[in-house]
């Protein structure tokens, strides 16, 4: 990866990667958005998120200590600006074509390297296991970030459940294809079915989530309803979304952006301020809400991780 002293631009300044990765298909998006766009604001009264009080209410969900003491973004910022390029490639997108995905039935296919494969019902799953409020930084790698009150469980109690085998190093899990409710994925922005993967010691640590809500609620659609993973110190793009296969796999698994652009998107991709983005700093960020940049944290701030990446150069491995 080309590391450099890049300025400090604003978001709004960023060349976006789906305008790097295929202008063309970015193009034919763009448009349907803009005509999407005026159809909706034609309607009176058609808001582009659904409101929290529309989602159902998760039963029995205890506070966690894995919180951090600093104000939450809203609900309007954390479900109305969003990244899931399987609904469009602008940020309001998801917001306003991600309900016509289908979440129930939903099963989630666990394989490979481990004692218990098999497709699990994901109704089933949420009964076995507490759900708990987790309050976590939410650092994008096009640097802006969020403060998001997830709902969910540690996927180590998932992991630790089905048994993977000593050949287990990593876990590869893999989004819903779709393209009849999920349109963005006839275009090929990036290679379909988006796939990510963490290393089996990252997948185990307690801070990794598999969230089911937020604000209390069952999850959007364009939040990644109804099961996705959340690794907090780790870029946004690795916390994939809508997830239908959880493989063990002995050797590293392919990711998407990896796959795409592999110069600008590393298996690790920990948020690290030292380490720019080829085409922007990431030594600062846009908090959602806030008109002044702050200071990027390494590792978001969760330092508790760093002993997972002990003598390993974080500027090759990014």
């Amino acid at each position: 990866m080309l590391v450099r002293q890049a300025p400090d631009i604003r978001t709004a300044d960023i060349t976006d990667e789906r305008h790097y990765v295929n202008r063309r298909a970015w193009l034919r998006t763009a448009v349907g958005g803009a005509l999407a766009t005026a159809a909706v604001a034609a309607v009176p009264g058609s808001p582009l998120v659904t409101p929290v009080s529309a989602q159902a209410a998760l039963p029995n969900v205890k506070k966690s200590g894995y919180t951090v003491d600093e104000k939450w973004n809203s609900y309007e910022d954390i479900t109305g600006y969003n990244n899931f390029y399987e609904f469009g490639t602008d940020k309001e997108d998801p917001a306003r074509y991600a309900g016509k995905m289908t979440t129930r039935p939903w099963t989630v296919k666990i394989d490979g390297a481990c004692a218990k494969p098999a497709d699990y019902n994901i109704d089933d799953m949420l009964k076995w296991f507490p759900l708990e409020e987790r309050v976590y930084r939410f650092r994008c790698v096009e640097a802006w970030s969020m403060v998001i009150p997830w709902v969910g469980f540690p996927l180590a109690d998932l992991v630790k459940r089905v048994e993977p085998t000593g050949k287990a190093k990593y876990v590869q899990f893999t989004t819903l294809m779709r393209p009849t409710e999920m349109f963005g994925q006839r275009d090929p922005v990036l290679q379909w079915p988006y796939t990510e993967g963490l290393r089996l010691d990252e997948a185990l640590h307690p801070l990794t989530l598999l969230a089911v809500g937020v604000y209390g609620k069952t999850l959007p659609n364009q939040n990644g309803a109804p099961l996705r993973l959340v690794v907090p110190w780790k870029y946004g793009f690795k916390s994939i979304k809508s997830i239908v296969r959880i493989r063990f796999t002995e050797s590293q698994p392919a990711t998407a952006w990896n796959q795409s652009n592999a110069r600008e998107y590393g298996f690790y991709s920990n948020v690290n301020p030292e380490v720019d983005h080829p085409r922007w700093t990431q030594s600062r960020e846009r908090r959602i809400g806030e008109f002044f940049r702050r200071k990027t944290l390494m590792f978001n701030g969760y330092d508790q991780v760093a002993s997972l990446y002990a003598g390993m150069d974080l500027k090759k491995h990014y």
